[in-house]
């Protein structure tokens, strides 16, 4: 017969265990396990079996463990998990993409039914419809003021009704109400609440940025140290185009105000004295752009025609 393992030795374990997770992962999932059972927990290990490890306990143990490591081991980075141990939270140890591995765990969330004093994470909606009861029941409906119909025998909600709204506690008599109506309105899984990757810590909502949104966020930041630099007349890299276009406009007035002339103002002035020739230079342009596509078209022809009198000259002409 086995022995089992005291209290003891199961704390010095389980600390070797965290320690040796530690060292040989980087990063690592914070997971609030809030109403989540061992069943559901077996089937997460599961699905991240290969490249995660699942880990749980108490809050003081990990504290504890991740405390003293973080002493003899010199690496003080480990010391930001300690805020994020609070509640009841799990961590997930992993070396996979953050991403993928975070939408893993969100797959395996089973439905729960309300219990009474159950705080709830979302409004609960009950749908119209026949509810299938028969009309003994109808006095249930008339306490939550839920509007019913009698329908074929049957009592039938005539319009949606709002049972419980998120952050309140669930009633006896709600819970009761969606007991026989069969309805499980609450899903519960593990939750990402933070990520911890080589000493960093963010919020998840990280993982779900994509180039896009980095690229506009990018863009955004240039675009405001632009506005900033020519607002007090700093040259940065991102302002410098826009300052040099600025006082090329500034020299092009002075030129075209006074007798001052450079070899650049030249052709505007010119367009100035005389508008009709800029209207000229347009219609040129335009005409110019027309004529490309039509002489493309004209080689074209050109390069057909000596085929085909090639091949009457052969003798292989296809209409004799």
């Amino acid at each position: 017969m086995a022995v089992k393992p005291t209290k003891a030795e199961k704390k010095v374990a389980y600390d070797s265990k965290l320690c040796q997770l530690l060292d040989e992962y980087s990063q690592v999932l914070i997971v609030a396990a809030d109403n989540v059972g061992s069943n559901q927990l077996q089937n997460i290990r599961k699905g991240l079996r290969g490249d995660s490890v699942v880990l749980m306990g108490k809050n003081t143990m990990m504290k504890r463990s991740v405390r003293i490591h973080a002493e003899n081991t010199g690496n003080k980075a480990y010391l930001n998990l300690l805020p994020l141990l609070v509640g009841n939270v799990g961590l997930i140890f992993t070396k996979g993409d953050l991403k993928e591995v975070s939408e893993e765990v969100a797959k395996y969330k089973v439905g729960a039914p309300a219990r009474v004093g159950l705080v709830a994470p979302i409004d609960v909606i009950v749908p119209p419809g026949n509810t299938g009861l028969d009309p003994s029941q109808t006095s249930f409906f008339q306490v939550l003021n839920i509007p019913t119909k009698i329908n074929k025998g049957t009592v039938e909600i005539i319009t949606p009704v709002e049972l419980i709204k998120k952050g309140e506690k669930v009633g006896s008599s709600e819970a009761a109400l969606l007991a026989k109506l069969g309805i499980r309105p609450f899903s519960y899984g593990l939750v990402v609440l933070s990520v911890y990757d080589n000493g960093s810590v963010f919020s998840p909502e990280v993982l779900d940025l994509t180039e896009d949104d980095l690229l506009e966020k990018f863009a955004l930041g240039v675009s405001m140290v632009t506005s900033l630099s020519l607002a007090v007349s700093y040259p940065t890299l991102a302002a410098a185009p826009h300052m040099l276009i600025n006082a090329y406009k500034n020299l092009l007035a002075v030129a075209v105000a006074t007798d001052y002339s450079f070899p650049q103002a030249e052709k505007v002035k010119e367009y100035l004295e005389d508008p009709s020739k800029f209207a000229v230079a347009v219609a040129v342009s335009a005409a110019d752009s027309g004529a490309a596509p039509a002489a493309a078209a004209a080689v074209e022809e050109k390069k057909e025609e000596p085929a085909e009198e090639s091949d009457d000259d052969m003798g292989f002409s296809l209409f004799d």
